[in-house]
This record gives structure tokens, sequence and C-alpha cells, in this order.
């Protein structure tokens, strides 16, 4: 390409970073470091009575957690500061100002309930929300209905306004979308979207573009809920005179409910037990009281996994290959390849990916996960060898980070309850006689090795005339409480002689 590529994510700092827009940054993310350019991270904080204080470190947070790191931003400044909407508030209005000027755009003085009397007398059973368009401006009180000395006595006098774009009555706007190709739209359909508010403060609709055009970004890639507003967008490139400079398009498609059409939401994940945000967030109510979303990292996901599983929401690169490495995707990714359709989420498939990174990782990676995890049902870890080779031995059997509490906290402490009812039925005291001389077995041993420890018991058990089969599943049970784990003789390694010898004789004296 023949300028340097440039990307931007522009969140609002609203609330917690829902798993589309974790997507919409991977996807710049990867383009970006394909092309060799640069990923900027804007903060559009123009809607003040949104904004939620703390929504701006979570955003950091997520995208440091994913390994998603922007080369410009608030935090790590650049070339185009400042980064956050609410710091160029000065910059927006003589662009507002200058569409004015050309008739592109108009003084608005409408109040609150002079916009809702309008909506009461437009509407209609064909449109029961009636815009504020071409069909209606003129009925407004706006510098376009209102003479020029009416216009500037209201402006002299400070009456509160906004300036709105004058969207062309019947006009077709074309764009080639780099996912769906040639994309129109009737502008006659589009209302005269606010600018500039009362406030000063501009709406998204100009300010995308005016820091679009300061930043020289050159591919825009956003949700699609946001293609309605592309014509708006495409008339102020050209009406502003940037039209050469105007952004490549990407709507990406929406990642759609597991069980039916329509976005994913927040409370699609509250209603089928799974989350869509990235990390936890805690929204304050009206009342006081707090509500806690949980998210994918504190849930148990890799960030490695997590990633993986949302590059493939949407796109592939045409294999059977399902597994990626960032280093990969960034290689692999391809915007011709992001589908045009949504993708539904599925969760048992986001936990097949965890389940597959949890494999693949070394364990000294998997360790300060796990290491808290443990830690926050009250199991203390001192030695880090010893939890090192334990996540090695049963990372296999764990698909979410919690999920080693259950496989490994027996490593650590002695059960406290035993699956009884597994052994009763079939115990006697042909093997109440076996287990006391597999103790005098093991305390003689002076080696501790699983194969050599496992030879013993088998031999042990063909002199007693006992099938080994039938006394692993109560070894096990002693051991670990359940029957589940690792190979038996491998946990009795790892725990040591002392150990093993006591979780027998306890259950023998249960027993």
């Amino acid at each position: 390409m023949a300028e340097k590529v440039r990307v931007r994510f522009a969140p609002s700092p609203t609330g917690g970073l829902h798993l589309g827009g974790v997507r919409t940054v991977l996807y710049n993310y990867l383009f970006a470091r394909q092309q060799g350019g640069d990923f900027v991270l804007r903060i559009e904080d123009t809607d003040q009575s949104r904004y939620v204080p703390g929504a701006e470190e979570y955003i950091y947070e997520c995208l440091q957690w994913c390994g998603l790191q922007p080369d410009e931003s608030p935090q790590a400044g650049g070339p185009y500061a400042p980064y956050r909407q609410s710091e160029r508030k000065e910059l927006y209005r003589q662009y507002a100002e200058f569409l004015v000027q050309e008739g592109k755009a108009y003084y608005a003085f409408d109040r609150p309930e002079e916009l809702e009397s309008m909506r009461e007398r437009f509407k209609t059973a064909e449109n029961p929300s009636p815009q504020y368009d071409h069909k209606v401006r003129q009925q407004m009180r706006n510098s376009c209905a209102l003479t020029f000395e009416e216009t500037e006595r209201l402006l002299a006098d400070g009456v509160p306004h906004v300036i709105r774009i004058r969207m062309p009555e019947n006009e077709t706007v074309t764009f080639t979308d780099m996912i769906r190709g040639e994309v129109s739209f009737n502008t006659g359909l589009v209302d005269d979207k606010v600018l500039l508010k009362a406030d000063g403060m501009p709406t998204y609709h100009l300010a995308v573009v005016v820091d679009d055009y300061l930043m020289k970004i050159t591919h825009a890639f956003r949700g699609e809920e946001w293609l309605p507003s592309s014509p708006v967008h495409i008339l102020l490139w050209k009406y502003l005179g940037w039209s050469a400079q105007m952004p490549q398009w990407a709507h990406l498609p929406l990642i759609l409910k597991p069980d039916g059409n329509g976005k994913l939401s927040k409370r699609d994940g509250d209603r089928l037990g799974f989350p869509v945000f990235a990390m936890n967030w805690t929204t304050r109510k009206e009342d006081g009281s707090t509500e806690l979303t949980k998210g994918f990292r504190e849930m148990g996901f890799l960030p490695e996994a997590f990633i993986n599983m949302l590059a493939m929401l949407g796109w592939n690169d045409g294999t059977d290959q399902e597994l990626f490495t960032l280093d990969e995707l960034i290689e692999k990714f391809s915007i011709d390849r992001v589908h045009k359709g949504g993708a539904k989420f599925d969760f048992e498939k986001a936990k097949w990916f965890n389940h597959e990174w949890i494999k693949r990782s070394e364990a000294g990676s998997l360790k300060s996960e796990v290491r808290k995890a443990m830690e926050l049902q009250g199991i203390s870890i001192t030695d880090e060898t010893k939890l090192e080779t334990v996540i090695a031995l049963v990372k296999e059997r764990c698909t979410l980070i919690p999920d080693f509490v259950d496989q490994a906290r027996f490593f650590f402490e002695t059960p406290e309850q035993w699956d009884l009812a597994a052994i009763k039925p079939k115990w006697n005291e042909a093997k109440q006689a076996f287990f006391t001389d597999v103790i005098n077995y093991l305390q003689q041993q002076t080696s501790w090795v699983p194969t050599e420890l496992e030879q013993g018991f088998k031999e042990l058990a063909a002199a007693k005339q006992i099938k080994p089969g039938d006394v692993l599943l109560p070894l096990r049970i002693m051991l670990v409480g359940g029957k589940f784990g690792p190979g038996v003789f491998e946990i009795a390694g790892i725990i040591g002689k002392d150990e093993t010898v006591n979780r027998i004789k306890r259950v023998l004296e249960q027993l």
C-alpha cells in the first residue's frame, strides 16, 4: 500500500467491553500489524451524560490482557494527541460552523418540548417515529425556516442550539465496503443528524470524521450497526473537502445470540449463563447498589484462547485450521475472508478453544493463574516446583482455570470427604487385609518412583490372588477422594510416602 496503514478503535467509556468490541479491536490490530501500520486507540467520550468513571481504565486493562496494545492512545500518547475527544472539544466547532457557512448544515433552536410535539404531529401508522429530516425541517425552529435576521438575533441572545447536517432530499450515496462490496443509500431516508450539541460537544458523527481525518486514519473497521450512519459520514467527508483522504470502510458482521437471530447482548449472557464482557464489570445502579457482570478472564479463559475464539467468529483462513497463535493470525488474516453474515456465539465452542489452549500451554505459563484460583479457595501453595509438576499432570482434564482447583486440590491438602459409596459394595475382609499389607509395603520403600510403586502394588495383589483392577479404584478414592485424577501412582509419587500411607489408613478406619 502506498501510504502507511493507520487503523483505530474508538470505544465510548460507558461500561464493560463486549466481546464484539474486542473482536473489532482484534481485526484492526491484525490488519495493522500485517501491513506494518499503526493501531490507534481513541476514547470517544463526547456523550458526557453516559460517561462512567473507571470505564476508560477498564478498556486499557482489557486490551493489555488480550495482548492487543495500541501504538497510540491517551496512555501512550502519540503524534496526533490528544486521543480523548473531550480534550479535543475546541477543534470541532470550527468544522461545524464551516458546514453552516457552506449551506451543508444549519442551526436548530428547537426546545425538547418542541421536538416532542413534532414527533406527535407527524406520527402516522406508517411512520410511528418521525425523524427530523427534509420533510419537517421547514416547520421547525432552525436557520432553514427562520430568516437570517431571526437566526442572528437568536445566536446573539445566546439561545441554546445544536448544529444539524442538512441531508439532501433525494441523492444516492454509494461506497465500496471491503467486506460487503458496493453499498448504496438514499439520503431522503436519513434524518438531519446533530453534529454539534448545545454544550459544544460534537456527536459521534462529526467527531469520528474530523478525528479520522486529522489522525490520518486509512481504514475504518467497525460493527455493522454503524452501516446506516455511513451516508452521513461519507457526505461529511465530501462537504469538508476531504473525499480524497476518506478511509476505506469495512463493516464487521454482528455476533449473534446462540439461540436465535439478533445481536448478542449482556441479557443473553445472563439468561444462558455465560459472559459477554472480556473482564468483570461492576455496574453501579441508581439506588446505589452494584451488580457484577462476570467476564471471560475471571471465568478462567486464557487470553490466547479468547483471542483465537473471537478471530474465528466471522472469519477463517480457508482451511480447517482452528487453533492460531496471535502471530499466526497476523500472518493469515485477510479482511476479504471476513463473512458478511453474523456469527452465532457458541459458548461450548468457546470452552473447547480454552481447553485446547490449556493443553498446549506450558505448565509454567499457567502457574500464576492456577495459583490465584487455588488461593481463592483457601489452598496454600508453598512449593512452586510441585505446582508446576501438578499442572503438567492435570491440565488435559481442565477446560477453565478454576477446574484446576478440583483436579489438583488433593495434591496440596488431604481430602475431607471420600466417595465411600463407590468402594463399599465390593469391599470385603480380603481387601481390608490387602490394604494393610500395602501400608506395610509402602512404609518399607526407600525409593519412591511411581513405576516401581505400581509394579510392587500389582505383585502384592497377585500374591494375594486379587485382580489389580479390583483394588486400583479403592486406592484412587483413598488418595483423591473420588473417581477422577491422573495416574494413581503418579499421584502417590507427588504427595509422598507419609501422606500416601496416611490417606490409606484414614479410609481403612472408615471402612
